[in-house]
């Protein structure tokens, strides 16, 4: 059982609790824009804080800025984990939540 754990515990990607710190832009496919703060972000995805959950499956762009970096990924949201929060998947293509997950670990390596 041990080993099993250790192995799952490998698997998981780095994460960043950001703790609301950065605000996000949700943009959906029909122009409408939502406002929310960033949670957490990790290679595979992210958390956003939003005031109104979104349905699952709604495919997405979020913007929001790391320093002087603005990072701008599509992906697709996941069923909320709490009324007033989000779930964020990384399209299969875009791995633009990988690269701002590492720089923000490196940051805070230093």
């Amino acid at each position: 059982m041990a080993s099993i754990a250790s192995t799952q515990k490998g698997q998981r990607g780095s994460r960043v609790k950001l703790g609301g710190s950065i605000l996000a832009l949700v943009l959906l496919e029909n122009g409408r824009q939502i406002r929310g703060r960033m949670s957490q972000l990790s290679a595979n995805g992210g958390l956003v804080s939003l005031e109104q959950p979104l349905d699952e499956g709604i495919r997405v762009t979020v913007v929001f800025h790391l320093g002087i970096t603005s990072v701008r990924c599509r992906a697709l949201m996941l069923f909320p984990m709490w009324a007033t929060k989000g779930c964020l998947q990384p399209s299969a293509s875009s791995n633009c939540l990988s690269t701002a997950a590492s720089a923000l670990i490196e940051n805070s390596k230093r």
